[in-house]
This record gives C-alpha cells, structure tokens and sequence, in this order.
C-alpha cells in the first residue's frame, strides 16, 4: 500500500518536478541577518564576479555571472527600501527631541543628551548603510551590463570563426583524431546511465519503475489521440460556433501535445529516480532532456494545430488542403530534429566533447534543419503550382507570409554555403535561427488570434455574456464593441513585446535583461520634475479605469436603487447623480496623479500651463463647464423642463458638462451651450410644477340663445376629468359685434403638456353638444358679385 500510494502521487506530480523532490525540513529557520552583514555577503558576491571574469568564461558562465550580478542589484535595492522607512523613523524621533540647545543656552538634560547622540550615530550608520546598498546595487548593474558586452563580443566571434571546408579532407582528419576519445567519455556516460538503471532496477523501485515505465507507453501510445478527440469533441458541444472554437482547440492541441509527451517523459524521469538513485549530474541531464522533450513535443503540437490536416474546416492560417497534406509529416520531423539537436548538444556539453566534434556535430544538425525547411518550402511551392494546374486558384496569402518564405528559403540557401565554406558557427545559428523564429511565429499567430477571438466573444454584444455585462452595468453595444477593439490592440503589443524578448533571447540577449534595458530606457524620462516609470504609468492606468468604473457602478446604484425610493423629484434625482459623477471623476483623477507621484507643485505646474491654453482658446469651454454647473446647483431649468429660448423650444433630455440637449417637438434634438441658458432670457413651462390654462374662443350667431350655449360651453368644461376644480372653469362672452356673438372658455390642467390634448377633447364635445342642440356657430360671411348684361346684348 505504501508503495502504490507513493506510485499515485508520482502520477500526479510527475509533471511538476519542482514539487517532487526530497523532502524538506519543515521545521527549518531562517537565521536573522542584520543589515550589515547583508552588505558584506552582497560585496562577497561582487568580488567573486569580478574574480570569473579574469578567467575569460564561456558563454553559459557569463550567462550565470550575469544573473548573480542582477540578483545582487535587486537585493541592494531591495536593502536600501527596507532601510529608508528606518531613517523616517529617526527623523521622527529626533524631532520629538526637538533641537540642540543653542550656544550658551542652559544645557538639556543629560538623559536627553545621551538619547540625543545615540540617535544621531543610529542615523549616521544607517544613513552610511543606504547609500553602501545604493553603490553596490550601482555596481551590480555595471558588472550585469559589462557581462552583456562580453557575451556579445563572444557571440560576434564565434559567428566569424571558420574551419576548413568538409569538402576537404583536413576537415574530416580532426574528428577521427580526437574519435577515440569522444566514445570513451560517451563510454562513460553510458556506463552511469547502466547503473543508475541497475539500481532502479533493484527490488526496492522496480515496482515503481515498472508502473511508471507502463503508464509512459501507455501515454505515448494513446494519450494524445484520445486528448484531442476530447478536444474537439468538448469545443463542438461546449463552445459556440466561432473563431474562438478554432483558435481555443488549435492552443489546446499544442498543449495537449505538450502535456501528453512531457508527463511521460517525466514518468520515466521520476521511476528512474523513485528514491534518489540517480547523482546529481544525472539527475540534472535528465532535467533537461525533459525540458527539451517538452520543446519539441510543443513544435510537433503546433505543426499539428495549424495545419490541421484531419479537420480542415478548423483550420485557421489560410492553406488549402493539398499543401497541409504536403506538410503534414514536417511537424514531426521538424520536432524529431529539434530534440536531436537539444539533446546533442546538451550530452556533449555533458561529456565534454572535443571542439572537433563538435564543429561536426554542429555543422550535420545545420544541415539536417536547413534541408528540413527547404523541403518544406519546396513542397509548399509544388503544391501551390498543382493549384494552379488545375485551374483553381490559390488562396491570397498576406506580405509578411511571402517575406517569411523568402527569408526562410535565403537561410537554407546561406546555411548550407556556410557549411560547404567552413563558418560551421554561422550555419549552424542560422538553422537554429530558422527553426527558432519559425516556432515563435507559429506561436505568436496561434497566441494573437486565442486573444483577439476571446475578446472578441467576451465582449459581443450579441453574447452572452455581452448581454450580461449590458444589462449589468447599463453599457450601450457600441462601448462593448469599443472596448473589445482596446483591449484587443492592448494584448496583442504586449504580446508582440514578449514575442520580441523570446526573439532576442538566441541572440545573446534574454527577456529579463530586454526588461532590465527597456526600464533603463523609459524608466528616467522625466516631464518637469515628474519621473516618468512604465511601471507606475500601468499603476495610473489601472487606478483610473478601475476608479472610472466604480463610479458608473456608483452612479448606476444610486441613479436607479436609492434615489428612486425617495420624494426627490426625478429632475433633482438626475442632477445629484450627474453632480456625484463628477465629483467622482475629479476624485478618480487625483487618484490617478497620486499614483503617478506627481507632487503639488507638478500639479501647479499642469495648472499653470492649462491657465495659459485657457486664456487663448478654452474660454468658451470653461464659461460653458461652469454654466453646466450652475445649472445642477441652482436647478433654472432641469431635465423634464419645457423650455422656450429665442427660436428653440422643447423638453430638456440631458444636461451635460459643456450643453443641455433640448427635444424638439418632431423628435429632433438641439444642442444648445450651456452659457445661453445662463445669459439669455429662458421661458421655462413648466417650472415649479406649473398648471396648464385651456381656452377656447367659440363666435355664435347674434339670434343664438347666450344661456343655453354659455350652459352647454360650461358643462363640458365641468364633465371632463383632468379639469381643475381649482381655480374653477369659467366661461364668458367676450365681446359682441356685427358678426356675432364671442364666448370664452377659460379652464386649468394640471400640467402644460396637456394643454393640446384637453382642449381637442372638449372642442369634441362641445361641437356635439351644440350640434345635438340646433346651436350653429357664426359661418364665414360669403360676398357674391352678379354682373347685369345690357339689354341690347341679351337681346
């Protein structure tokens, strides 16, 4: 049982090496080192850098020196952060103190004086301390940078070394030379890797060994056939029909790949090494020929989500079907090169090859990879040439396509000549460039199209969750579709500039120290006296969106939950919330500056210079901000309002920070600047809940019974329900005249927009009253002209 126990967590853990080793003391404590000996051991590490370099390193040890000396800058720094708070501390405590007595004042306390000199050596030591951290982490950054030039120089030297030709026979002489030897340290080799195997053969750990070997060929044998039908199978049901169900099963088939061959690489690693059986330099080759298994297996992954030969309608680079079917055996044989030259080159380093052989070694995998990816672009061609043939035309590729074909095929070409002229070193880089470059490409295609799919289909407003986040946060499909474009372009540059850091990486130049250069870069721009550091510009950023967005979410809660729940009406409701909005926003832009450590006087600064733009050409925009806030102070007029102004009329819908938006009566909106609502007369309906009057003017026949049509005028006045009883509807007769008799009908609505609609109804009703009664209204006079003939023309 304990066995299989122990077998279960292998399987579990297998794929995380890190987490199985030997066990650890749990109970272990880390020893206390004070500040002073942080520097000497700092100092220590200095020393021994400078002590290596006299030695003329190689590359892999500078590459290790450089690390040691960039560790050494962050912990220095990291030192003089921690000590900076202390020296506060002591400030603050001799301030209490307060100041020495001046000369010839009475003298303080002796306990006050003893208390004062211990403070002032405390301070003087620490102060010593910061700036010994300052220098040394000065002085790790100038090591780091003096390491990066030599490695440069070295990489530079190496590609212009040439060795005889292998057209020659002198090429061919050293290796059989030094022959002998190679095979015994590779003797060697093989015979540590036998007894470590003898050894987990033992009855102790040949049970787990047996289990573990088992499960790896059962792995190697169906593991990833069964994954990627699993793949395929969940992103047909799970995930709607889209681009991000081809990109997200592309990346999960490159991984899957991953996972399938690591893990059981990592299995036989872990049998191999059940109790601790193998020494630490097995151990470590074992490592890294897991870590090269794990490389390749992703480069036979990705060949195999991108050309997806067996689904082609989830296919996402534009190549048809008979060029994948060209293809298809590349990514495996690209893989299978890849590990050949990973694993050569890590066992001769290993061994301790002769420079001979590996000149040799070298210059075969050049020409195995460059013959790989000429290959390949041959059969690319063929297959476009078959298209063509045939009457079909192939797809359009896009230009950067074409460049990399061209490129990749001029690298062939140059890593072979180099080969054939002895610059080994150059053909050599030039294939690893080749095939390096085209998995970073391969990846960062599969990567950018992952991300922007995600986005995309996150953020539709179609969607899902699309939908979610609408009714949520009240945010209209244009902003959704906004920000998806923003965050897409966001990650793809941040993707492109990890892309670059992997690029360079072959080159000499890893991503942290590409990080460490592009600080140094951006990180001591200043504007005035504001230091301007990429890392609190991103801290600035997250400050103010994420204070932006609490705001909406503010005002959305307080706009449609609170306000709502009391007797405020809903023109004050829209101005509190427009006021706290930007209340909130001034607030999430101080925070922002506070974020950028942009001090008062910066902020004076800024402020200086925005008077300056002010006094030239934003008056207007300032008169109308100002405006704007007058009118949610004193509330004039407010949302709702039906306002009158020189030739607009109509309902205010919004009152924004620079205008009002006004409604006309046909539906059309005017945008009128706040300042006019200030400055100009204003006719404001329905201000202070305003009641509407109707009247209506009927003239009447001079024989018309005034009682009766008076009567009948009032009633229907009276009978309709939204009239007031208060002030209480009146009817009189205007005037009397030749034409006529003139009534007047006078009556109040409760509010002014019903004005049009009450007095149709009781023109409708008092028509029919009238008419029910035989009461005609006075009809427009008619004037008639006969003309008389003379009699002699009639006659």
């Amino acid at each position: 049982m304990p066995i299989l126990r122990r077998l279960l967590l292998c399987l579990l853990l297998a794929g995380f090496p890190a987490l199985h080793a030997q066990d650890a003391p749990t109970a272990a404590t880390t020893p206390t080192v004070s500040p002073a000996q942080a520097l000497d051991d700092l100092r220590d590490q200095l020393d021994g850098i400078k002590s290596a370099l006299k030695n003329k390193p190689d590359d892999h040890a500078l590459a290790d020196l450089r690390t040691t000396a960039l560790a050494v800058q962050d912990q220095a720094e990291q030192l003089a952060g921690t000590l900076s708070p202390q020296m506060g501390s002591l400030d603050a405590r001799l301030a209490v103190l307060g100041p020495a007595p001046a000369k010839g004042a009475p003298p303080e306390a002796a306990e006050v004086a003893g208390q004062r000199r211990q403070l002032d050596k405390d301070k003087a030591n620490l102060d010593a301390q910061i700036k010994q951290a300052q220098l040394l982490g000065e002085e790790g950054m100038q090591l780091a940078t003096q390491i990066y030039g030599l490695r440069r120089d070295q990489f530079q030297a190496q590609l212009t070394s040439r060795t005889a030709t292998p057209l020659g026979a002198s090429f061919w002489a050293e290796p059989a030379r030094t022959l002998p030897d190679d095979l015994a340290r590779l003797k060697r080799l093989r015979s540590h890797v036998a007894d470590a195997w003898h050894d987990a053969w033992q009855p102790p750990n040949r049970l787990p060994l047996l289990l573990c070997l088992g499960a790896a060929l059962l792995l190697l044998a169906a593991g990833r056939l069964l994954l990627e039908r699993l793949l395929y199978r969940l992103a047909a049901r799970a995930m709607p029909d889209g681009h991000l169900r081809r990109s997200a099963t592309a990346a999960g088939v490159a991984l899957g790949s991953v996972l399938v061959y690591g893990l059981a690489v990592q299995l036989v690693r872990t049998g191999l090494d059940w109790n601790g059986t193998l020494d630490p330099s097995l151990d470590e080759l074992a490592r890294s020929l897991v870590r090269r298994v794990c490389f390749a297996a992703f480069v036979a992954g990705l060949g195999r989500a991108l050309l997806s030969v067996a689904h082609p309608t989830w296919r996402l680079p534009t190549l048809s079907n008979a060029a994948a079917r060209r293809l298809r055996l590349f990514p495996g044989l690209l893989a299978a090169a890849t590990l050949l030259l990973g694993v050569i080159d890590r066992v001769n380093s290993a061994i301790g090859a002769s420079l001979p052989a590996t000149v040799t070694t070298r210059g075969l995998l050049a020409l195995v990879v460059s013959g790989l990816v000429g290959v390949a672009l041959l059969r690319l061609d063929h297959a476009r040439r078959a298209l063509l043939a045939a009457g079909s035309a192939p797809a359009q590729r896009p230009v950067w396509v074409g460049l990399l074909a061209g490129a990749a095929a001029l690298g062939a070409i140059l890593s072979w000549i180099a080969v054939l002229l002895g610059y080994i070193a150059l053909a050599y880089f030039i294939a690893v460039q080749m095939l390096w470059i085209g998995v970073l490409i391969g990846a960062l295609y599969l990567l950018l199209h992952l991300v922007h799919d995600l986005v995309a289909t996150l953020l539709a407003p179609e969607g899902r969750s699309g939908q979610r986040l609408q009714a949520a946060f009240g945010l209209p499909p244009r902003t959704l579709e906004q920000a998806a474009t923003v965050l897409s372009g966001i990650s793809r540059v941040l993707i492109l500039l990890l892309a670059v850091g992997a690029l360079l990486a072959p080159f000499g130049t890893d991503p942290q120290e590409l990080a460490g250069r592009m600080g140094q870069l951006f990180g001591n721009l200043k504007l005035g006296q504001l230091t301007i550091n990429p890392g609190t510009v991103f801290e600035a950023l997250a400050v103010f969106v994420l204070g932006l967005f609490a705001v909406r979410v503010f005002k959305r809660w307080l706009g449609e939950q609170l306000l709502p729940r009391t007797t405020l009406e809903p023109g004050m409701q829209n101005s509190m919330v427009t006021l706290l909005g930007y209340a909130g926003g001034v607030l999430v832009f101080a925070l922002a500056l506070a974020a950028l450590n942009v001090s008062l006087q910066s902020i004076a600064w800024i402020a200086s210079a925005l008077s300056v733009g002010i006094g030239f050409g934003l008056q207007a925009i300032v008169q109308n901000f100002i405006s704007g806030l007058i009118l949610l102070a004193e509330r004039p007029v407010k949302v709702g309002d039906w306002v009158s102004l020189a030739d607009v009329e109509g309902d205010i819908r919004r009152i924004n920070v620079r205008a009002t938006e006004i409604q006309l009566w046909d539906r059309s909106t005017v945008i009128v600047p706040n300042s006019q609502l200030i400055t100009q007369n204003v006719r404001n309906v329905t201000l202070a809940n305003a009641q509407g009057r109707v009247q209506i003017k009927l003239p009447m026949p001079l024989d018309t019974d005034a009682k009766r049509a008076r009567q009948i005028i009032l009633d229907a006045f009276l009978g309709h329900p939204t009239m007031l009883d208060t002030p209480a509807p009146s009817v009189q007769l205007e005037h009397v005249d030749t034409l006529g008799i003139h009534f007047v009908g006078t009556g109040y609505v409760p509010s002014p927009r019903e004005v049009g609609g009450v007095r149709s109804e009781l023109l409708l009703a008092i028509l029919e009253r009238l008419r029910s009664e035989g009461l005609p209204l006075t009809r427009p006079q008619d004037m008639r002209i006969h003309r008389l003939h003379d009699a002699g023309e009639t006659g």
